[in-house]
């Protein structure tokens, strides 16, 4: 027995060796297999953009990415709150006796991560530091024309207060993108949100004497020809995603303020470098078609701050996360011919006030708000910063400036014109 014991230790010796030969070999292999699968992980992983999916795809569109990766995450962030997707239990529009009934029943609908309230508003981009570009010349021709389209959407011209106007608003619809970001349609009507709340404060403050129409915002195609038969005061166009108009949207549109129409643009997504942000430049710079145009901040003394309608309003006002980026526009014989506001006031605006100034928080019979939509308003502090009755009516008081200076602009050139025969 004693001979056979030293191999039988022997075998089971070199057992154990072959053994833990192997545990060390499957640890070195584990470890370089984790190693690798990292890297291939990485490489694989999606850019955000892709993984959204919220980005329409518009065929050869340029679409420079923002290079601010916390601007990129705010932008997604705000645009599935302000956006949420469609719900197909969601109820019909129901109306209350109360004083704006046309504000439509919104309803709760979101579940994103919070956006960086505290983030710094970019520098202003070097293309917008440009000197201002030169001022084109009134012919005896354009000046009709400026006429022409005046009386289309005037009322009866005054002084100040005691002018009366009547008009009625429209939003750009425009290809990709969403247009629609801050107002709510049903069945094919703009039923309330962002304009209809500004302008049936505008018609309330002033006692009618500028009748908006607010329970008629409509939507324009900008390709189609009602865009040069009606000449609008001025066209608002929102969104927060990338888009790309057609070479027929940009005709259009670049015919339209030949004749005196004025471009508002506003970013439903407060700051620079968002995608809308960048899209809307780009564009409009087709639009004008100018190399020497460029957009510029208004001034502290322009009209629209020196003779506004609300003369205590002397700045932009804080916009959504306290943004107070400046005023900004490109000219066209010498007046506002596009205009554009990065604060995102059209989102402040889905939050009503009533006629007595305060938040509407009225709702109907079934218990839903009927003039503020709550995925803004119940996540203001939260997510969402400057939703106050105070920042709220400042915000509504500038907005009402900038619409009575895009009806007003051309006064004082077309002067007898505008009321002459023509």
């Amino acid at each position: 027995m004693t001979d056979q014991l030293p191999p039988l230790v022997q075998r089971l010796r070199d057992k154990l060796s072959r053994s833990r030969d192997f545990s060390i070999s499957l640890v070195i292999h584990f470890i370089i297999i984790v190693l690798l699968g990292g890297v291939i992980i990485t490489k694989v992983v999606p850019e955000p953009e892709q993984i959204t999916g919220t980005i329409a795809p518009v065929a050869d569109a340029v679409r420079p990415p923002p290079t601010d990766k916390t601007t990129l995450k705010q932008e997604m962030s705000l645009d599935k709150l302000i956006n949420p997707a469609p719900s197909k239990d969601q109820p019909d529009i129901i109306f209350s006796e109360q004083k704006n009934p046309q504000a439509p029943i919104f309803v709760k609908s979101i579940d994103i991560p919070p956006p960086n309230a505290d983030q710094v508003p970019a520098a202003i981009s070097k293309m917008e530091s440009i000197a201002p570009s030169t001022v084109n010349e009134i012919t005896p021709e354009v000046l009709t024309q400026l006429a022409k389209t005046q009386r289309i959407w005037m009322g009866t011209p005054g002084k100040g207060k005691h002018a009366e106007y009547d008009f009625t608003a429209f939003i750009g619809q425009y290809s990709g993108g969403n247009w629609n970001s801050t107002v709510r349609v049903s069945n094919g009507k703009i039923d309330a949100g962002s304009l209809p709340n500004l302008l049936y404060l505008m018609s309330s403050w002033t006692k009618d004497r500028v009748r908006t129409n607010y329970t008629n915002v409509r939507a324009i195609r900008l390709d189609s020809d009602e865009l040069l038969n009606v000449r609008p005061p001025f066209i608002f166009l929102t969104g927060t995603r990338d888009f790309q108009l057609t070479e027929k949207e940009v005709e259009n549109l670049r015919a339209y303020l030949k004749v005196g129409g004025c471009i508002w643009g506003d970013s439903s997504v407060p700051g620079q470098r968002s995608r809308f942000d960048l899209a809307f430049k780009r564009e409009m710079r087709r639009v004008v078609a100018d190399v020497d145009k460029n957009f510029e901040p208004l001034p502290a003394d322009h009209p629209l701050y020196s003779q506004a309608y609300f003369k205590d309003v002397k700045q932009m006002p804080a916009g959504l996360n306290n943004y107070r980026l400046p005023i900004y526009a490109m000219k066209m014989y010498g007046e506002v011919a596009i205009l554009y506001t990065a604060n995102d006031y059209g989102d402040m605006w889905q939050v009503g006030l009533d006629q007595d100034g305060k938040i509407d928080l009225g709702r109907n019979v079934a218990g839903q708000y009927v003039a503020t939509n709550p995925a803004i308003y119940d996540q203001r502090d939260v997510y969402l910063r400057n939703i106050n009755r105070d920042s709220l009516e400042a915000s509504y008081r500038f907005g009402a400036n900038v619409v009575m200076h895009l009806l007003t602009r051309w006064q004082s050139k077309v002067g007898e014109a505008a009321t002459s025969t023509l």
